[in-house]
């Protein structure tokens, strides 16, 4: 069992910068990969990052995130982290972690076994 808690949410103008963390409770962290996610109002879910699951691992973006947020997890810490540069209104979302169980991520968020509940992003000037 894997519980996951995310912060770092907040409102921030266009151009700025969040952070968002995301604490993994359980000694196991190390064997999970980890992902990113947002839901907009009224929108699906979509995958945003993700990273396999020793520090420093593989990592993937969507398209319209690449060059702007990067995600990193220290397994020390049990925390997966997302920094988000260059804030875009159109990232406004409620932006949630995800476990799933080995070394390798997914794009898909059905395959993931543990979820955050979610911090707000809001982008607005």
């Amino acid at each position: 069992q894997v519980q996951l808690v995310e912060s770092g949410g907040g409102l921030v103008q266009p151009g700025g910068s969040l952070r968002l963390s995301c604490a993994a409770s359980g000694r196991t962290f190390s064997s999970y990969a980890m992902g990113w996610f947002r839901q907009a109002p009224g929108k699906e879910r979509e995958f945003v990052a993700a990273i396999s699951s020793r520090s420093g691992g593989i990592t993937d973006y969507v398209d319209s995130v690449k060059g702007r947020f990067t995600i990193s997890r220290d397994n020390t810490k049990n925390t997966v982290y997302l920094q988000m540069n260059n804030l875009k209104p159109e990232d406004t979302a409620v932006y949630s972690c995800a476990a799933r169980g080995g070394s390798y991520y997914s794009t898909d968020p059905r395959l993931y076994n543990y979820w955050g509940q979610g911090t707000q992003v809001t982008v607005s000037s």
